[in-house]
């Protein structure tokens, strides 16, 4: 089939072979363009990966994006949307969004997709691919024009169903085995949402709540007190490395983590290097509801939550909300949707 898909290890193959039993052919030509390649050195956890405070499996931004498109194929065979899927974070820098903290876009968490056109177009290579496929470049930089890849939360489309599987398999935490995962994806459909438009869905209630619930508890990982420290942390070693022109926003896009890491262990100027170490072999967070006094401590209130309230059927031509007809996951939801950590996260440095 390829580079990327015959170096993938058995489990990979496998997880793949859930979400497409078909890979189509012209995907590797795509996936092995440099700019696509450069998403294969970014891990999907934004950095978090690399301190002890985690157990986390690598799994690249690449990755990531390849199992969207391959989603998006399965559900419509649409070479545009499958595309559209692949290309969603090539503008991913490293550490990903720990650029959105250093911006203070701790809620939308956005600002790189406005560079996926720019990205996109100076790929000489993918605009020669698109030109030979007859695909104009404005039918694939946006995936939000394809419901069934993306949409607006809490609603599911082929990204935050792709990141809830790949995380709950052991990317972010062990939820469930492949063969739960196949038992999970093979229950789900298009269906119409309450704006008449097409959403990927649960043929019945005992698969969407095996869904929330997991939903639920990765939902409230994506904002622990560790992961907002880590995330904040590293925003604000690069911010720092920026003032002082050791690193340019540039080297963020152009680097892999590990080049960038490198560059952070040997950086001789203030602390960088030794709060960089303490972070990445601590084993775990503190948390206050006050501020400790006279070290580096991370106070953020209002991020981005990731919480998903899937369609299911009801009967033949009619679909609810999983909060709608069942306790449950509604219960799940509401955890998602109100979890709260102390008010501070830190470590013993300051920085």
């Amino acid at each position: 089939m390829g580079h990327y898909f015959e170096n993938l290890d058995d489990k990979m193959k496998q997880y793949f072979s859930i979400l497409s039993e078909e890979i189509p052919e012209f995907l590797e030509e795509y996936i092995q363009t440099p700019v696509m390649q450069k998403q294969a050195k970014i891990s999907v956890t934004c950095g978090t990966i690399y301190s002890q405070m985690y157990d986390e499996m690598w799994y690249s931004s690449l990755d990531h994006s390849v199992g969207v498109a391959l989603i998006v194929w399965h559900f419509t065979k649409d070479k545009k949307q499958t595309l559209a899927g692949l290309f969603h974070d090539i503008a991913t820098p490293v550490f990903k969004h720990c650029i959105d903290y250093m911006n203070g876009d701790y809620e939308k968490q956005e600002f790189t997709e406005e560079l996926t056109t720019k990205m996109i177009a100076e790929s000489k290579e993918i605009m020669d691919l698109l030109k030979r496929d007859n695909i104009q470049l404005e039918e694939v930089d946006d995936y939000h024009l394809y419901p069934i890849a993306d949409n607006d939360s809490p609603q599911l489309a082929s990204d935050r169903l792709e990141y809830t599987f790949s995380n709950g398999f052991g990317v972010v935490k062990e939820f469930w085995n492949l063969d739960e995962l196949a038992e999970i994806y093979h229950n789900i459909e298009i269906q119409k949402n309450e704006q008449g438009l097409p959403e990927l869905g649960f043929k019945n209630l005992e698969m969407a709540e095996k869904f929330t619930f997991v939903m639920s508890e990765l939902s409230c990982s994506y904002i622990d007190s560790k992961t907002k420290f880590s995330m904040q942390f590293l925003a604000d070693v690069m911010r720092k490395m920026a003032d002082k022109n050791l690193i340019t926003v540039e080297d963020l896009y152009r680097l892999s983590e590990q080049e960038v890491m490198q560059k952070i262990e040997n950086c001789k100027q203030n602390n960088i290097a030794e709060c960089f170490k303490k972070w990445k072999n601590a084993t775990q967070i503190k948390e206050s509801e006050i501020p400790p006094g006279g070290i580096y401590s991370v106070h953020i209130d209002k991020v981005k939550i990731r919480c998903i309230n899937p369609l299911v059927r009801i009967s033949e031509n009619e679909y609810k909300r999983v909060s709608e007809v069942s306790s449950k996951a509604k219960q799940d939801i509401e955890k998602a949707l109100h979890f709260k950590t102390k008010k501070y996260a830190y470590l013993d440095f300051d920085f």
